[in-house]
């Protein structure tokens, strides 16, 4: 699941890079369409047994849609792999985690206070830290030298989740944590 905002207005900012690694997971997958239920944009991969899924709701409230979807679909929390951006990572940097704190995050502790845990998986992608204000960095977008490197990085993070769909989330952090 990736996190982002809703909306062309947010569809280029640091805060929805959630939203592009599943977008190109689902190119890569071959999903076929995004279908709209709970609060959500879902696809069905059932050659993977995985779903897909772009929380409709604001970043601040992704546990909205993301825990009556686990409940609908029986989904347990170590199942729930989310892609989310972080500030406290340079541009680009990925890390994966098994679970822990939300690390200041608004839609991962939304999700954990809607799941009734922090012990999900994540996938973070840097956005780096803001010069300024948080919010305005956060809905800004990448500039130039960061897009390269997150063009460069997206495909790495999509075969991170690949991992984690096949061998599960110890495999997948070793893929995705070497440093690059």
């Amino acid at each position: 699941m990736g996190l982002g905002n809703p909306g062309l207005t947010y569809a280029s900012t640091r805060h929805n890079v959630g939203f592009r690694v599943v977008d190109a997971l689902a190119e890569r997958l071959g999903g076929v369409s995004w279908k709209s239920k709970h609060q959500a944009l879902q696809m069905m991969l059932p050659a993977r047994n995985a779903l897909l899924i772009k929380p409709q709701t604001f970043m601040n409230a992704s546990g909205d849609a993301v825990a009556p979807i686990a409940r609908f679909y029986r989904v347990p929390p170590e199942r729930v792999l989310v892609v989310s951006d972080d500030m406290d990572l340079p541009a680009a940097k990925l890390r994966m985690r098994a679970g822990g704190s939300d690390g200041g995050q608004r839609g991962l502790r939304s999700i954990a206070e809607r799941l009734g845990t922090q012990e999900f998986p994540r996938l973070r992608i840097g956005i780096g830290r803001p010069v300024n204000d948080a919010v305005d960095h956060v809905l800004s977008r990448f500039e130039a030298e960061e897009e390269a490197l997150l063009h460069e990085r997206i495909p790495i993070a999509v075969e991170g989740i690949i991992q984690w769909l096949e061998a599960g989330t110890q495999p997948a952090m070793q893929f995705v944590n070497v440093p690059r």
